[in-house]
This record gives structure tokens, C-alpha cells and sequence, in this order.
């Protein structure tokens, strides 16, 4: 099972919200490069990245930042917030990122959507993020009346191949991730999944790999030391 080290970047600062509160923030390195750096130190091979200002507000805030992540780290790095056309795509691959996750316009333009993943292939992925079972867009400020499962089924009859699935009531909690949400998920055939909120032990990282979870991010539990990132990729990754 890939693990999955998270930063989140508002203002071009790693951060966590809780929940998914832009209200509710806390700053943990005023320099992304550098915590990457440190995530890499720890044995870490794959980085996910959130640029919190793009899903909210559909900027490129950020940009600087993700693009020193990528030139000062040899890790495989994955970024999402606010990527929603073709461009942004290119941009982010062509600076040495290794995929995007596609997020709120895989809702609004479920076309575009497939057209990215059967061009782009695995350097294409969709994140799920889902409140109280159905899927959230625009930085989870809405909420839509699809439930979350079932669009990730469509995703995989369309084509997509890897699926980030969050739960945001779980998201920077500690509270523990949504295994029955996970249980579920991996029974859609041929869809890659990657559990995303709330993992604060690492028993819930055994159960996600028994269960057959592609990948994990971490991101609170790894910050606070709930969870020691290098003895967790020595285990799982």
C-alpha cells in the first residue's frame, strides 16, 4: 500500500483545516519545500498535494509553490485543488508533477472528466470528497444530491482509474477514517483506491491494507506524531 504524506497550501504555507474549515486552519511549515524535503528524509516515496486556494477560489495562488515542491524533491507527486480544464492539466505536468486529481469538475463536466482520463491515462486521477455520503464540491462548500459511491461507479465505467475518496466529517480529525465507506469502494471493479481522512493509527493502516486499499494519505496524524511516517512507510510502503 502507497503511503501518501499530504501537504495542503493556502497562501503558499503547509497547512490542515479541520474538516475542511477554511476557518478552522492551522500552519505547520511557512516553506512546502522544505516539509517535503522532511517527508522525504523519512523514506517517503509519493507526496499528495491540495492547493486549498485553487478549490475555493480557482487561482493559481499556489503555482509557485507546487513548482519548487517538484524541483527540489525526487518524490511522485500528485496535486489537486481546482484543476478544471485541460491547461491547468498540462501546466502542472509539465512542471514534474506526476498526476492531477481531478475534483469538482469531474461533477460538472463528467465529459470532460473521461476525455482526461482516457487521454492522460494513471496521470489522471478523481477526488471523491464526500459529506454525509454524497459528494461535495467547490472546496466543499456545496454539497451535491449524488451519493458518493455510486459516482464513483460511474467514474470507473467511464474510465477513471484511481479514485481519492474522503470523508470530510473525518477530514483533520483524528477521529479515525471511514472504513465501511472504504469496504464499499473496493468492491467496484477495477477502480484504484486511496483512503483519504482521519487515519490517526496505525491499525487503521493494517486494516486498509488488508482490505486491499491501493494507497493512504496522511496528513494531521503525520504533523502532530500520531502517526511516525518513517516507521509507517518501513511497514506499509
Amino acid at each position: 500500500m502507497k503511503l501518501f504524506p499530504a501537504i495542503d497550501l493556502r497562501g503558499g504555507q503547509a497547512v490542515r483545516l479541520y474538516q475542511g474549515d477554511y476557518d478552522q486552519m492551522t500552519v505547520y511549515n511557512p516553506a512546502p519545500a522544505d516539509q517535503a524535503r522532511a517527508f522525504a528524509a523519512a523514506g517517503a516515496k509519493y507526496l499528495h498535494v491540495v492547493d486549498l486556494d485553487g478549490a475555493k477560489d480557482d487561482t493559481t495562488a499556489n503555482l509557485p509553490a507546487i513548482a519548487r515542491i517538484a524541483a527540489e524533491s525526487d518524490l511522485y507527486i500528485e496535486v489537486g485543488g481546482g484543476i478544471r480544464d485541460e491547461e491547468r492539466i498540462r501546466r502542472y505536468l509539465d512542471l514534474g508533477v506526476s498526476r492531477c486529481i481531478l475534483g469538482t469538475v469531474a461533477v460538472r463536466d463528467f465529459d470532460f472528466t473521461a476525455r482526461m482520463a482516457q487521454k492522460y491515462g494513471d496521470r489522471i486521477a478523481v477526488g471523491v470528497d464526500m459529506k454525509d455520503g454524497l459528494v461535495a464540491v467547490a472546496g466543499w462548500k456545496e454539497v451535491t444530491p449524488e451519493p458518493g459511491v455510486a459516482f464513483c461507479r460511474r467514474l470507473a465505467e467511464a474510465g477513471v482509474k484511481a479514485v481519492i475518496a474522503t470523508d470530510i466529517s473525518r477530514d483533520g480529525t483524528m477521529q479515525g477514517t471511514n472504513m465501511d465507506l472504504y469496504r464499499e469502494l473496493l468492491t467496484i471493479p477495477g477502480l484504484e483506491i486511496t483512503a483519504s481522512g482521519g487515519i490517526a493509527k496505525m491499525e487503521e493502516l493494517d486494516t486498509l491494507q488488508a482490505m486491499g486499499c491501493h494507497a493512504a494519505i496522511l496528513g494531521k496524524s503525520v504533523y502532530t506524531g500520531a502517526i511516525d511516517l518513517a516507521e509507517a512507510v518501513r511497514r506499509f510502503d
